[in-house]
């Protein structure tokens, strides 16, 4: 890549960074996509970004059209492309901003896959209630991860006990606790799995029963939890976290096996635990627990409205997702009842 177009990506990049309020994981997005759309243009004779214009967008996107990228890849980058030649337009590197006049393919929305009220619930009961061996040993092979130690797997007890310290039935019991407030949390509020390995002790409020999340983009909301939950958080703080904590846990709600936050790859690992435990359960994570409690809250005759401010959804938009899923539901059951169908 020529250097001005090197130059103009880093630019991009750090304006992104110090102006636009989005996470890591975006910001490489954006990086990936332009990149690849600046590489196009070099490869097409272009040296800067002035030589940008309609018809190389174009071509880039219908390069990664025939490559097999899927329609949502498409209008991610497309919308990339519109947002890194408005920055190019308002700072002067060009006259004329042509994403303006670049169209984004129409993406079709997949229904999530969702369990039912009954299949929630059975996975609620079922978490975070094992059997223990008969000898007293911990659950053979089980992992269990914390960002203190990068999320690795750890069979066993993972790390010795000191005499006199909880002991390994101790600390399993407390990772049981502790994973049946995860699902509670995850299902409970429809919260992200990134919102619920960043809570803090403090972002619970008892008295109201609420919980604070920090969203996409450091947005903060207040989700209400119910009474499995309460029930869970009681347990899970009295005669859980005290077992798992260490000195350099901090203010982190949920603990890993070695004392440190939970990741959300281990999060991730016991939701799938848990909902594979159940015959006949759809093999969903985190976000497949967020879209069970939108379809379950919907259904219940919540409205939209109310829905968006529980998942802290920025546009309506994104929300009316859920209304294709219980029109998709009902319909099924009607194909299934009535006798005309």
């Amino acid at each position: 890549m020529p250097t001005a177009l090197a130059t103009a990506l880093d630019d991009f990049l750090y304006f992104l960074a110090h102006n636009r309020d989005l996470s890591a994981h975006t910001i490489r997005a954006y990086r990936s996509d332009i990149r690849s759309l600046l590489d196009h243009l070099t490869r097409h004779g272009g040296h800067g970004v002035g030589d940008l214009d309609l018809s190389v967008l174009r071509s880039w996107l219908a390069q990664q059209q025939t490559l097999g990228a899927a329609r949502s890849t498409l209008a991610r980058r497309a919308a990339a492309a519109r947002t890194f030649t408005a920055h190019a337009r308002a700072i002067g590197w060009i006259s004329v901003d042509p994403g303006s006049r670049l169209a984004s393919p129409r993406t079709h929305r997949s229904l999530p896959e969702v369990l039912t009220a009954d299949q929630a619930r059975a996975v609620l009961e079922g978490v975070g209630r094992r059997r223990f061996p008969a000898d007293g040993g911990s659950n053979a092979g089980r992992s269990d991860g914390d960002e203190s130690n990068g999320g690795d797997n750890i069979g066993g007890d993972g790390e010795s006990i000191s005499t006199g310290g909880p002991t390994g039935d101790d600390v399993d019991r407390a990772l049981d606790m502790r994973d049946r407030l995860v699902l509670e949390l995850l299902y409970g509020c429809g919260i992200r799995v990134s919102e619920l390995v960043g809570l803090d002790v403090g972002d619970i409020d008892l008295d109201r029963r609420v919980v604070r999340v920090f969203g996409k983009g450091s947005k903060e909301r207040v989700t209400p939890y119910g009474l499995p939950a309460q029930s869970a958080l009681d347990a899970y703080s009295s005669a859980g976290r005290p077992v798992l904590s260490r000195a350099d846990s901090g203010p982190a709600l949920l603990l890993g096996r070695r004392g440190g936050r939970l990741g959300q790859r281990e999060a991730r690992r016991i939701v799938h635990a848990a909902v594979a435990a159940v015959a006949g359960t759809p093999d969903i994570g985190p976000h497949g627990l967020r879209h069970s409690a939108a379809t379950h809250v919907l259904e219940g005759g919540a409205d939209l409205r109310s829905v968006q401010e529980l998942l802290g959804h920025s546009s309506l938009a994104t929300t009316q997702i859920y209304t294709h899923v219980s029109a998709e539901r009902l319909k099924a059951v009607y194909r299934q009842a009535h006798p005309r169908a």
